[in-house]
């Protein structure tokens, strides 16, 4: 199966035409189906948009890219978004990779596309081990006006992960903040995933979507490779009760679309080449950031009230699950799926569903509800051996390849290959 050959341009060009581009879809068209394109918040005198503006996204990513900057320029220019306040913190020096760069510009244009107003913060870790990736994170959180996190990326189960939660919990004096991590792209047999399956982090499944004619959403269905199941480490959260029994954590909380046959657009410039071109992606990588942006909306209109940004664990989490299902698009689960003791919500791959912008983001910033924010976390030390796989992948002529497809991979890469350190050498 070959891969779709992407147009190769220079980056820094002009405002390109829509039409130029390769089928996939773009900013507008993706918010427009979920109704994120047109949120307003009342204040007196008038109206502000909700867009992001005086909230910060913190995006956790692994080694450098040194073209992110002007790849998020170009596509800025390519769909007419305003450039963002913009920040990377290069904690490995300028080691680089092809498949984690692919992945840094998906997270950060659609970040940007979701809620353009909002600071971009990227915190680019040493290496993809488990370690190297919870100091980034780490530093993320302790960021001024960080309120949203983004890791598109996980790790198989391990039986003391719990023991690492601590890293996903506001620190002491700082803002609230909500964690966002990928279900991951093999599947439910592939196993839950973690960060995406502690409780303290909203997991983030994919669809696949299709528009009409009027830009509304024709049909959204479950991807057939979005992640999910029930954790074999994680205790059923007590925000869960009203979804299932199964005293497990089940993954995901929510969906977007993901798959890469209904992909979106991305803009990234060739490590090897330094030549820019459009790319057709997806993944579960795709709604993490997507929800972070939704998320950062809602502190943006919380900040217009008079209320703080939501702690993730004490807030965010358990308001989710307590909002009415308007506030979602729910998308049939797949057939093979079986029940077990929860009920089919939790066992569909995308959670409670895809966002009903409008209905969600409003409810969410009337949220009052409080909790132990801010209570003081102590970090453990991670083990290195774990190497984490970014859930990103690329959009093919009829199927889809899940896990990660590096951006030089080739049509003969396995269905569940993973990046390890062993395969490093091999992706120029």
């Amino acid at each position: 199966m070959k891969l779709r050959r992407p147009r190769t341009m220079h980056p820094g060009l002009d405002r390109l035409e829509d039409r130029r581009l390769l089928s996939g879809f773009t900013p507008q068209q993706l918010t427009t189906a979920y109704g994120l394109n047109n949120i307003a918040f009342s204040v007196p005198g008038g109206q502000v948009p909700g867009n992001g503006s005086g909230q910060t996204i913190a995006l956790i990513e692994a080694y450098h890219d040194p073209y992110l900057a002007q790849d998020l320029v170009a596509f800025d220019q390519a769909y007419n978004i305003p450039n963002p306040n913009f920040q990377v913190v290069n904690l490995g020096g300028n080691l680089a990779n092809p498949g984690w760069a692919l992945e840094e510009s998906m997270d950060v244009e659609w970040a940007h596309a979701i809620a353009p107003y909002a600071n971009i913060l990227v915190v680019e870790a040493k290496s993809q081990t488990r370690q190297a990736l919870l100091n980034a994170v780490n530093v993320a959180r302790q960021s001024p006006g960080v309120s949203v996190i983004s890791m598109s990326w996980g790790f198989s189960e391990i039986r003391n992960e719990a023991a690492y939660n601590t890293y996903f919990v506001t620190p002491a004096d700082h803002q609230g903040v909500t964690f966002f991590s990928a279900s991951g792209d093999n599947g439910t047999q592939g196993g839950v995933q973690w960060p995406s399956a502690s409780p303290y982090v909203v997991s983030v499944g994919g669809t696949s979507l299709q528009l009409n004619a009027f830009g509304g959403i024709a049909s959204e269905t479950t991807w057939v490779n979005s992640g999910g199941g029930f954790s074999k480490r994680e205790a059923e959260p007590s925000y869960q009760d009203s979804v299932q029994a199964s005293g497990r954590r089940s993954t995901p909380d929510v969906a977007f679309n993901g798959d890469p046959n209904t992909g979106v657009q991305v803009y990234q410039t060739s490590l090897a080449t330094g030549q820019g071109s459009w790319e057709v992606v997806g993944g579960t990588s795709l709604g993490t950031p997507a929800w972070a942006a939704i998320v950062a909306i809602v502190d943006q209109g919380r900040a217009l009230q008079g209320y703080g940004s939501l702690d993730g664990f004490s807030q965010t989490l358990p308001a989710l699950y307590s909002l009415p299902s308007s506030d979602f698009n729910a998308i049939p689960p797949l057939g093979y799926h079986t029940p077990g003791s929860a009920t089919a919500a939790a066992l569909t791959s995308t959670g409670l569903g895809s966002p009903h912008g409008p209905n969600l983001i409003m409810d969410l910033v009337s949220i009052t509800t409080t909790g132990t924010v801010g209570s003081p976390a102590s970090l453990v030390p991670a083990s290195s051996a774990g190497i984490a796989r970014p859930a990103v992948a690329r959009g093919l002529k009829d199927r889809a390849i899940p896990g990660v497809i590096p951006h030089h991979a080739r049509p003969r890469i396995s269905r569940d290959r993973r990046i390890g350190r062993a395969e490093l050498k091999h992706q120029r």
